[in-house]
């Protein structure tokens, strides 16, 4: 008896797969005419996608020496508890500082800084295409005339015709990354850009800017050590604390040369980026394959909906 069963049960999933063929089968010219409408879109959308090429450098923390005055303050004894107080970095390693760094490369006060000095405005949002024979970038009438030098965009609610600086620095983060090799703890920064020459150029701009910030970040820092180390010396009569603010003081004027000898102060380029001549994006055949399939799930899906649906209506 139950053998039975189990060869009804077998028999009715058989005719179940026969009639979803059968179905499929039917409506075959509905699922070709969807899909190839789909595959037509998919073509004329990655068609209609302009190019895109990524520049790419890759950096490497350089060397800090700041770690060495450890060493001298663990040799004075406790009192090199008062370097602390005086907002010297103990022990720091360039590891920190580059970690540091990279967030500050991705930062809305360092993006909008960038922009800025650079006049970079029109190409991060109002270009839309590069022209490879006359190397000239194509800007998008509808936001900006080029040839009155003003932005003709019609601005969304609650924002000015010109484009905000919030507004500049989420179109400019989407063509800047920037990434840690764990292994190697090489780093990787790379422009996405629709002129192959202007990405190359954006990322050794981006390379030096962040050096010079953090350069300058780093001697402003020593300054207002040493400027407190001073006043700390005129303070005390201890002949034994004024040893130890002068060696710290030593330690910061060498730091203070080091900085600005170093223009590669946080990163050294261990290969600079180059113009790349192969597009990164679109991936127009992925967008095709992915425009069929599509079309073709829907199409099917709809068929058997439609059938299975009105079916049960009927019942």
């Amino acid at each position: 008896m139950e053998n039975h069963n189990q060869v009804t049960q077998f028999h009715d999933d058989e005719i179940d797969l026969r009639e979803l063929f059968s179905v499929l089968w039917a409506a075959k010219k509905l699922i070709v005419a969807v899909t190839a409408v789909f595959a037509l879109v998919s073509v004329i959308f990655a068609i209609s996608q302009p190019n895109k090429y990524e520049a790419s450098a890759l950096l490497t923390p350089a060397q800090n020496s700041s770690a060495g005055l450890s060493g001298v303050l663990d040799n004075l004894g406790g009192l090199g508890g008062l370097a602390s107080l005086a907002g010297v970095e103990i022990g720091a390693g360039s590891g920190g500082e580059a970690e540091i760094a990279q967030e500050i490369l991705l930062s809305w006060g360092f993006v909008e800084k960038f922009v800025e000095e650079n006049n970079l405005a029109v190409e991060v949002f109002a270009a839309d295409g590069w022209d490879r024979e006359s190397n000239q970038l194509s800007i998008d009438n509808d936001l900006y005339d080029i040839d009155e030098k003003r932005w003709t965009r019609n601005p969304p609610s609650g924002k000015t015709v010109n484009p905000t600086s919030w507004e500049l620095y989420k179109e400019f983060l989407e063509l800047v990354s920037i990434s840690t090799d764990k292994k190697t703890g090489l780093i990787s920064l790379s422009v996405e850009y629709y002129s192959p020459y202007i990405a190359r150029q954006w990322v050794d701009q981006l390379v030096v800017a962040i050096n010079q910030y953090m350069q300058q970040r780093k001697l402003q820092m020593v300054n207002t050590n040493i400027e407190y180390l001073e006043a700390q010396i005129l303070k005390t009569s201890i002949a034994r604390m004024k040893e130890v603010f002068y060696t710290v003081i030593e330690e910061q004027i060498k730091n203070k040369m080091l900085a600005e000898a170093s223009p590669e102060y946080v990163f050294v380029t261990v290969s600079p980026a180059m113009v790349p001549e192969v597009k990164s994006q679109p991936k127009r055949a992925l967008i095709c394959i992915l425009g069929v399939l599509l079309g073709g799930m829907l199409s099917v899906a709809f068929v058997l909906i439609r059938y299975y649906g009105f079916s049960k209506e009927s019942i």
